[in-house]
């Protein structure tokens, strides 16, 4: 499956009839809170089997992703994938490995949040989103509130930093 940038792939509160495997491109994955904050909380990247709290069981959409660029997904339904499971002891492996990638990822992400200067964040992020997205500038595909969630900075930091960097 084919999405353009703005496609949702699924939705906060969605039942969790499918597992998606991401082939090319970048979602975001927003989270609306009770309060009305909508806060950014995890880009998915090629390689990468989601919703990752629903590798092993299902359970409801946590958030909703959002295709940041173009994207090719692979709908896996869920039964299926928890029947394999069931049935191939060595998938169990393979799916101990998807979080694993995560943690990594996560870990990665720690590291730039707590390293250096705001710009120094800033060009982190901008360095690895920028191999994921085909060399598209961040601007095109996150607003700077979304950035600044992601570098731990308030809007206008990251407004200033752009300024700055061009």
């Amino acid at each position: 499956m084919i999405l353009h940038k703005g496609d949702i792939l699924f939705r906060q509160g969605d039942e969790g009839n499918y597992l998606y495997h991401i082939k090319s491109g970048l979602f975001k994955v927003t989270r609306l809170h009770e309060n009305g904050n909508i806060v950014l909380f995890n880009i998915l990247y090629p390689g990468e089997t989601v919703p990752h709290h629903s590798l092993i069981s299902p359970q409801d959409a946590h958030g909703t992703a959002i295709a940041l660029i173009k994207s090719e997904v692979e709908m896996i339904p869920a039964q299926k994938w928890y029947k394999e499971l069931e049935e191939d002891p060595a998938k169990t492996m393979d799916v101990a490995r998807l979080p694993q990638e995560k943690v990594r990822f996560m870990q990665e992400r720690l590291d730039h949040l707590t390293i250096g200067t705001p710009a120094e964040r800033l060009e982190l992020l901008s360095g690895w989103l920028g191999r994921h997205a085909n060399g598209a500038p961040l601007t095109e595909y996150l607003t700077q509130e979304e950035i600044g969630q992601f570098i731990g900075v308030r809007r206008e930091t990251v407004n200033r930093l752009l300024r700055h960097h061009n």
